[in-house]
């Protein structure tokens, strides 16, 4: 760049747009005829047009000086001039005012206050090797040159040698002030160096900066960001005055630590208190709005914005773009996107980010043709995206194409998209896949590529490899956090082996690693999903007393549990619960608390919880269809489903298999047939064998069993055994003895190991007085090794559960049942009911007699 300086004795071309006039130099100094006045450089004019970015204007009226009078400039005069360049981070300049110094000898560049401001202008434009060089030239530093230096180190991220330096200063005897205290505290936090933390704090308070509103804010950002809010609210609710400043770093402190809620109604009170907000604070907001999907609280902050007339600048930009997307309104995110002029690649990654979060997977793939085709490079965030991208579409060769990009533009090794990567072939099971990536990152593995992997084995049921990596993780030093043990725990339950699961999930706290929503969710899903319903509700208890509030989806695992043991009581306690709370009843819970209705006996609750969802979505109306198939209600399940297609809701087919259940479960075969022809020929959906199922148990209503099997043979359709059982069953019921020998002998081709196929038959000989065979068929599951499990019931009557198991007359009140279900039978018998008690007072109805 030109000099923005005469250099004598040779005056060089100044730049066009300065306009003084220039007299030629009569002589290799500066003396030269000038009038008697000898003209001065106003200082005040000076520093103003440096303040205000006037360099060009500020170097014009130096060299005009310089033009008119045969003095030399005065040390203040450049000092004014670098400070300019400091406002403007202008290196050249800066650096050509350096040279003029430096030809001036040592009148300058040995003065103590050239060199300091030399130096914090060199610290300012962030140039480390000069500025340190200048430092160590410096005999005794003063505590402007600290300042400049212990900054610049926390400008680039070096936050170590920021702290030596704030150590070697206090060694020196140069007392840190009320800049150089900030900047070590943003070290601290940096480094979650707690301690060294509260030392400053300590030296601030003793050196007089109680009051001082700089530090003090600096003391909440630090005490925010390390997560210690307790201490964070003390300093501010004990600060004498309060800024701008001070209440972003207490926003900032919310935010980090994930109180939403309490950014929003700190928010509020910085308002009311008449602090205008900055960008900052509107962010703050923005995101917390996100989290919360709190709509209206983040619209409010989008006005505020405008009201206050912010520039749509990247950072408001993008703060925009993520609350909008975050909160599904991705039509509003283009919006802004398209009125930003100034678009930087961040700005690109939260819109093809909203995207995939919202489904959009064409919008997003097109959004990152337009990045290139504007001439931007994908970065690791880009390509995250894409990754995503091909998870959620299930497109693994969208995967594989993004993963090539990687490897052709050397990002392969970069660690997010390596563990993205790593987590794409997890999803889709290829589990090889992902293990030779990890492998091949030997070197700068860090934690989060240890729980990808972990992760990609729990997901696919590797408990053992999943087990192994965990402990080869710790050996290599790299201490496990609680994402590692939730994957290591969700291994165990995937595998079905829940003892040692628990057992993991003791072990997590007994080396001090607090279970967190993730760890109560996965614990409390996969006890409900493998049979240990009633662990999981004490497994509730145990997490409210920890003061975790349950999420959706332990929500949903609760109401699993409840379904799981019929428990009723359970089911409207966490019914209440999430009505207390005020959670949204959104279809997933909602279709959760349906079908634990329905299957828990009370199909009147079930359908009041259908009406209370104000969003009805087919999945919603398909629980209560069947729901209402099991209780029978065949009027009620077809007036559902007219009703979801007057809201032109598409029925699918699970939609039908319910249907046709309640037909059968009625009797209704008129109508079970009209329901059969609509969904083929309206909704041309093709029956599968869980509709030809239903079927059979319709037409074998009307005794029609053999002619339903010679149908079912005739498609193209596999007859699995369930089928065939409920077949059986209903050949039980009509007394067929001859089909259901040749079912029986269908479905133990089909299972042969099943040993509740033998026990089918073996009931079937016995109630047709046919001992010879059916002590056959128990001596072929005696000779095969089968055992049977005792058939088990339970009821919970005044918060206690009952449990009766088969042929098990240990219950203290066995007699008094006896004499009950005896009595019942009696009643049944008057009203035309057929049941048979056996000695142990056991009741077997059957249900064919019990006429609708």
């Amino acid at each position: 760049m030109a000099s923005l300086l005469p250099h004598p004795p040779i005056l060089r071309s100044l730049p066009s747009s300065f306009t003084a006039p220039i007299k030629p130099v009569k002589s290799s100094t500066f003396a030269i005829n000038h009038p008697p006045k000898k003209p001065q450089i106003h200082l005040p004019q000076l520093s103003s047009l440096c303040e205000k970015g006037l360099l060009r204007e500020a170097f014009a009226l130096v060299t005009q000086f310089q033009s008119e009078s045969d003095l030399p400039l005065a040390p203040e005069i450049y000092g004014e001039l670098l400070q300019g360049c400091i406002y403007d981070r202008a290196l050249p300049q800066g650096q050509q005012i350096h040279a003029r110094i430096l030809k001036f000898g040592s009148l300058f560049h040995r003065n103590e206050y050239m060199k300091t401001k030399l130096l914090i202008f060199y610290a300012k434009c962030g140039c480390l090797v000069v500025a340190e060089e200048m430092f160590r030239q410096q005999c005794r530093p003063n505590v402007f040159s600290w300042a400049a230096m212990i900054g610049l180190r926390c400008q680039l991220g070096l936050d170590e040698e920021a702290l030596v330096g704030f150590v070697e200063m206090l060694e020196a005897a140069c007392l840190p002030d009320n800049f150089v205290i900030p900047n070590a505290l943003k070290a601290c936090s940096s480094l979650q160096c707690i301690g060294f933390g509260r030392g400053i704090h300590g030296y601030a308070l003793k050196m007089g900066f109680g009051s001082c509103v700089y530090v003090l804010s600096s003391l909440v950002d630090f005490y925010g960001k390390c997560t210690i809010l307790g201490d964070a609210w003390k300093v501010f609710e004990e600060m004498p005055e309060r800024n701008v400043i001070t209440w972003n770093a207490m926003l900032v402190g919310n935010a980090h630590n994930g109180l939403n809620l309490e950014v929003l109604e700190l928010f509020h009170h910085m308002r009311i208190e008449g602090i205008q907000p900055t960008r900052v604070s509107i962010s703050c907001l923005l995101s917390s709005s996100a989290n919360l999907e709190a709509l209206a609280e983040g619209k409010q902050g989008h006005a505020v914005a405008i009201l206050m007339g912010l520039e749509l600048d990247n950072i408001l930009g993008s703060s925009l773009i993520n609350f909008y997307c975050k909160a599904g309104l991705i039509e509003d995110a283009e919006c802004l996107f398209n009125r930003m002029a100034d678009r930087d690649v961040v700005i690109w990654n939260l819109l093809v980010s909203g995207y995939v979060q919202d489904g959009q997977i064409g919008h997003a793939l097109t959004t990152c043709s337009q990045m290139i085709q504007e001439n931007f490079k994908f970065d690791s965030v880009t390509l995250t995206s894409i990754i995503s991208a091909a998870a959620i579409s299930n497109d693994l060769s969208l995967g594989k194409v993004a993963h090539s990009y990687c490897i052709r533009n050397n990002l392969d090794s970069d660690l997010a998209i390596a563990s993205s990567i790593v987590d794409l072939y997890g999803t889709f099971g290829r589990v090889d896949n992902a293990r030779r990536l990890f492998d091949l990152i030997t070197d700068s593995r860090d934690l989060v590529m240890w729980n990808t992997m972990i992760s990609a084995y729990a997901h696919n049921g590797l408990s053992s490899e999943c087990l192994n990596l965990f402990y080869q993780m710790q050996l290599e030093s790299v201490h496990p956090n609680v994402i590692s043990w939730n994957s290591l725990i969700l291994g165990f339950l995937r595998n079905s082996q829940v003892d040692e699961a628990l057992a993991m999930f003791a072990e997590m706290q007994n080396n001090g690693v607090h279970p967190d929503i993730i760890t109560w969710t996965s614990l409390i899903h996969g006890l409900a999903e493998n049979g240990y319903g009633r662990e999981a509700i004490n497994l509730y208890f145990q997490m409210q007393t920890a003061g975790i509030r349950p999420n959706p989806t332990s929500i949903v695992g609760l109401l699993l549990a409840c379904t799981n043991l019929s428990s009723l009581h359970n089911g409207r306690m966490i019914h209440g619960y999430i009505t207390r709370h005020r959670l949204v009843l959104s279809p997933y819970i909602a279709t959760s608390l349906i079908d634990m209705y329905s299957k828990c006996g009370s199909i009147d609750l079930a359908a009041n919880v259908f009406r209370m969802v104000s969003h009805k979505t087919l999945t919603v109306y398909n629980v209560l269809i069947s729901g209402y198939a099991l209780h029978g209600k065949a009027k009620e399940a077809l007036t559902l489903y007219d009703d979801m297609c007057e809201r032109r809701i598409t029925p699918d087919g699970f939609t039908f298999t319910g249907l046709l259940s309640a037909c059968a479960h009625a009797g209704a075969f008129a109508e079970g047939i009209r329901i059969l022809t609509v969904m083929v020929s309206v909704h041309d959906l093709t029956p599968q064998k869980e509709h030809y199922g239903c079927l059979a148990a319709l037409f074998a209503r009307h005794g029609r069993i053999k002619q339903v099997f010679s149908a079912l043979s005739a498609t193209s359709i596999a007859l699995d055994a369930y089928t065939l059982t409920s077949l059986l069953t209903l050949c039980k019921e009509n007394r067929d003895i001859e089909f259901s020998e040749d079912l029986s002998g269908h479905i133990l081709d089909l299972e042969p190991d099943n040993v509740s196929n033998y026990v089918a038959l073996a009931n079937l000989y016995a109630r047709s007085g046919r001992w010879k065979e059916a002590s056959h068929v128990r001596m072929l599951m005696k000779q095969g090794g089968m055992k049977t499990n005792p058939g088990c019931s339970w009821i919970q009557t005044g918060g206690e559960t009952h449990v009766f198991t088969a042929a098990d007359q240990s219950h203290p009140q066995f007699a008094d049942i006896a004499r009950a279900l005896l009595c019942l039978d009696k009643q049944m018998k008057n009203i035309g009911c057929s049941s048979s008690i056996d000695k142990l007072g056991q009741t077997h109805v059957n249900q064919g007699s019990l006429c609708h």
